[in-house]
C-alpha cells in the first residue's frame, strides 16, 4: 500500500514538524507513507486567491499519479471519524491501493482539485491551519492503524 500526502506549505513551525515526524515513524512499514510538500504561491497584487489556488492545483496534479485514489481535504467535505478511517485504511492495505491525500494551502484547494477528487473529506467543520491539518491527519492515520491492530492507543 502506498499513501502519499500532498500538502501545500513548506517551512512548517517546529512543533508541526516534530509532531508530524513522531506519528509518521509510528506507521508500520507496510504503509509506504510519503510527504510531498509544495511551496505556496506567493501573494501578489492583482492576483486573486482563486488564481493562487488554481496555480497550486496545477502543481498538485503534477504530483498526483493518475492511478491513485485521490482524497481532497476540505472543511465542507464528508465529515469522517476514526472508525471510518480505520475501515478505509484496512481496505487500502488489503487491496494494496495507492492513495493520495491532499491538503491545500491558506486559501484551500482549487475547485478543479476538489471536483476531480475521488472523495472529499473533512477533518473538522472548523477551519484548520494547514500545518495543524497535517498533524491531525497523520495522528488519525496512526490511530486508524491502532484500531485495526487492537493496539491500546485508541480507547472507546
Amino acid at each position: 500500500m502506498e499513501l502519499n500526502l500532498i500538502a501545500i506549505g513548506k517551512q512548517m513551525p517546529k512543533w508541526v514538524d516534530l509532531a508530524f515526524a513522531e506519528y509518521s515513524k509510528r506507521l508500520p512499514k507496510n504503509i509506504n507513507f510519503r510527504l510531498n510538500e509544495i511551496p505556496p504561491e506567493k501573494r501578489r497584487k492583482n492576483v486573486s486567491a482563486k488564481q493562487l489556488k488554481e496555480s497550486e492545483g496545477e502543481k498538485i496534479k503534477m504530483l498526483t499519479p493518475q492511478t491513485n485514489i485521490v482524497i481532497a481535504l476540505d472543511e465542507k467535505g464528508k465529515l469522517i471519524d476514526s472508525i471510518y478511517l480505520a475501515n478505509q485504511l484496512q481496505t487500502w492495505i488489503d487491496e494494496q491501493l495507492h492513495i493520495s491525500i491532499i491538503i491545500g494551502g491558506a486559501d484551500g484547494l482549487s475547485d478543479s482539485i476538489k471536483n476531480n477528487a475521488d472523495k472529499v473529506w473533512s477533518l473538522s467543520t472548523m477551519t484548520l491551519p494547514h500545518g495543524l491539518a497535517r498533524v491531525v491527519l497523520i495522528e488519525q492515520l496512526y490511530r486508524a492503524w491502532s484500531i485495526i491492530n487492537k493496539h491500546p492507543y485508541h480507547r472507546e
